[in-house]
């Protein structure tokens, strides 16, 4: 049975909406883009790098926003993650993508949370979430997600996308391990307890 296994970098304060680059994510007006890079170094890289391979290499499980972004992103970057992304098989949970545009991309239309447990049950590498905050509250409220590996950054933003917004679904975690970085950044591994 594979496990789902959500990757994504916060605040403190919580925030997820776009870490990478200013104009990553401007829903609502939001203007920090691209704060977690002044801490995004080598040692979480690393451990970004060694979570992903002790799952088998990367099988993607995205919502429709985030496929699209980050693989029309990565796909103009001259970069190893360009080809990693395109060879990696990707799951988009779409109700309104008809054709995807990158190659090993199969849509989860329908019921989704349907396929996605389906998809939990074949053997095979664990499925990764990155981004994609609707698809990880929805997976939450189905019990879908066994493990958080997030990269806490040392910024407080005070406004944007929150990855626990108020009114989620209330989850108990188990603190697996939880290594600070010499940037300020925070590598904690959490596990659900179903």
């Amino acid at each position: 049975m594979s496990q789902i296994v959500v990757i994504n970098s916060v605040t403190v304060d919580g925030v997820m909406q776009g870490p990478g680059r200013a104009e990553e994510d401007t829903r609502g007006g939001f203007s920090h883009g691209g704060w977690a890079m002044p801490t995004m170094n080598n040692e979480v890289q690393d451990a970004v790098n060694a979570r992903v391979a002790a799952l088998g290499g990367l099988r993607l499980l995205l919502g429709r926003r985030s496929y699209e972004d980050m693989l029309g992103y990565w796909n103009t970057q001259d970069s190893p993650f360009k080809d990693g992304l395109n060879h990696a098989p990707k799951y988009v949970a779409s109700t309104t993508l008809r054709e995807p545009p990158w190659p090993n991309t199969t849509l989860l239309g329908g019921d989704i949370f349907r396929a996605v447990a389906e998809l939990k049950q074949r053997p095979g590498h664990d499925l990764v979430v990155m981004g994609s905050g609707a698809l990880i509250q929805a997976l939450m409220r189905h019990d879908l997600i066994d493990e958080f590996m997030l990269l806490v950054h040392p910024r407080v933003l005070g406004t944007g996308r929150r990855l626990f917004p108020d009114g989620g679904v209330p989850v108990s975690l188990r603190l697996v391990s939880a290594d600070p970085t010499s940037s300020g950044a925070v590598i904690a591994v959490y596990r659900t307890r179903s």
